[in-house]
Parts: C-alpha cells; structure tokens; sequence
C-alpha cells in the first residue's frame, strides 16, 4: 500500500517542481526544498544500493521502484542553490558550490547521468547490472560530497 502511495507523491512533486526556482519566496525556502529533495532520494537510493551491497535480500521489484522514484528526484535539489541559499538556515554546502558553480553543475549533472543508468539497469531486473550502476551513483555522490559538501552544519 505504502508503494502506491509513494509513486503518485513523487510525481506530483516533480511536476510541481519543475518551475521551483521561481517558487522560493525566500532563500530558507530554497534551503528547505533541497534538503527535502536529497533526504527522499537517499532513503530510495540506499534502499537499491543495500541490496546491490547483499546487505538486505534482492528483490527486483523493489529495486525497480525505489530507482525509479530516486531518479524521478535526482535533478530536483540543483534548482534550489541560487543565489542567497548560502545564508538563512543550518545547511552543509560548502562556499563552493558558488564559487566554483560549473563544477559544482558538472558533479550534479554526473549524479543526474548516473542515476539514469541505475534506473535503466534496475528495470531489467538483473542484479548484477544493478551492482555496476549503483557503484557509479555511489561514486558520483562521494565525489561531490568530498568538493561541496560540508561535515558539519553551517548558515
């Protein structure tokens, strides 16, 4: 039940916020909707990732739907680092983010790309297929987190 629920929630909050950007009031908004944004998309992410981990047991449906949605939420947080959304709220964004903005955009993009190739890898229901893409996710975020991403909270 919790599954039907969940694809039709993540559809609207991706066509809702396709126009984001010109959404925020204020740049805490924008703080706010992005940090939303990576938080459901880990929690998809890693459910997927722990299978390809043998952590948990393999379940290709479940797998399918959980990289799906975080595909679906891949690209959504990047609308949300405009300028001002470096002040206002508790937030782990490096100053880089700004500074050095087309690598920042090149990292996010990467995610962005590999995501695809997760969601592509878990609709055919292969495992193995899934291992492979899911290590290209899990780099790509690393990768990011290390250049852009703070370890403690800042504002």
């Amino acid at each position: 039940m919790k599954h039907l629920l969940l694809a039709p929630v993540a559809a609207l909050t991706l066509l809702t916020s396709l126009p984001a950007a010109a959404q925020f009031q204020k740049p805490e908004d924008a703080i706010k909707y992005r940090q939303g944004a990576f938080v459901v998309m880990a929690a998809h992410f890693s459910r997927v990732a722990a299978m390809a981990q043998g952590k948990v047991p393999f379940d290709a449906k479940a797998a399918a739907f959980n990289a799906n949605i975080a595909n679906s939420l891949a690209a959504l947080p990047f609308t949300a680092f405009g300028e001002g959304t470096d002040k206002g709220l508790p937030h782990r964004a490096k100053p880089e983010i700004w500074k050095e903005a087309a690598k920042y955009k090149a990292a996010a993009d990467k995610m962005v790309t590999e995501m695809g190739k997760l969601d592509a890898a878990a609709k055919t229901g292969s495992l193995d297929a899934i291992k492979a893409a899911a290590g290209g996710v899990g780099q790509s975020c690393k990768a990011c987190h290390d250049d852009f991403r703070a370890e403690k909270y800042s504002n």
